[in-house]
């Protein structure tokens, strides 16, 4: 049996104290619910919703932040140690825009903002590490300000999710 999953990388251009935002950006992530690891929202997708909707309102559900759901990242396959079961990995960008005071896990799980290289050393599994890279090679070569998303801003209605 084959299980797919996307994840979002939730990311943002860090901002320092007197409002001056930079071209070094930040990575969001969150911990498990059993609270033992970090990782990126992760989820399964509806039927009647595209991944890229399923990403956004992961991000939402899990890590309580909204914003536009870019292009693909990549696909990775790889072997759950705790169920043996073969899963398909899709990631995706999300360039956030707003960080919501409540959301649905907020009693779950804990959410935090890290450097690049924070998150890479924090994330234990190697495919969400070379989700990572790839993601900073695609914004080093075009920072975010200038990129355009491939769709429109694929954002879920929050009265759908409570």
């Amino acid at each position: 049996m084959h299980h797919i999953y996307n994840r979002c990388i939730p990311y943002r251009l860090k901002t320092s104290s007197d409002g001056i935002v930079s071209d070094e950006f930040e990575v969001l992530v969150i911990s498990s619910q059993k609270g033992h690891a970090l990782m990126f929202p992760k989820g399964g997708w509806e039927l009647d919703e595209s991944i890229e909707e399923a990403a956004s309102r992961e991000s939402l559900e899990e890590a309580g932040v909204i914003g536009v759901v870019e292009r693909q990242l990549g696909k990775w396959d790889f072997l759950s140690k705790s169920r043996g079961t073969f899963y398909e990995g899709l990631m995706f960008p999300m360039f956030v825009k707003e960080e919501l005071e409540l959301w649905p896990e907020q009693h779950l799980r804990q959410r935090m903002w890290m450097k690049v290289d924070e998150a890479r050393e924090a994330c234990r599994d190697w495919w969400m590490k070379e989700a990572l890279d790839v993601l900073v090679h695609r914004l080093s070569s075009s920072p975010p300000s200038v990129m355009k998303p491939m769709e429109e801003d694929k954002t879920v209605p929050l009265i759908s999710i409570f």
